[in-house]
């Protein structure tokens, strides 16, 4: 008789602590309709050309070891026009063309 008055109280001690300990709770339904209710859009970013021609000061562009200066925006290398002192996207062009060389 000693042994199931102990059981008996022992047992839902046992399985309330257990019960309390547990990591996982479970959601309602009210909390799960407003997780699900929202939307994010994703807008795609517009991607504008680089222009052909661009005025650089000086002072800002870099020097190579021929002479020439350079200036890199947006991962795109312009070469300074020593005729007009404009900065022109590259190309092959601007290897043989005189205007690209420091006078």
């Amino acid at each position: 008789m000693r042994i199931q008055s102990l059981v008996l109280i022992i047992f839902p001690l046992l399985l309330c602590v257990v019960s309390c300990s547990r990591k996982e709770h479970t959601v309602t339904s009210s909390a799960v309709g407003k997780k699900t209710g929202t939307k994010t859009v994703a807008k795609k970013a517009v991607k504008t050309p680089p222009p052909k021609v661009i005025t650089v000061d000086d002072r800002a562009a870099k020097k190579t070891p021929d002479g020439r200066l350079y200036y890199d925006l947006e991962g795109k290398r312009y070469w300074r026009n020593y005729d007009d002192g404009k900065y022109y996207l590259f190309s092959k062009v601007m290897y043989t063309d005189p205007a690209f060389k420091p006078h």
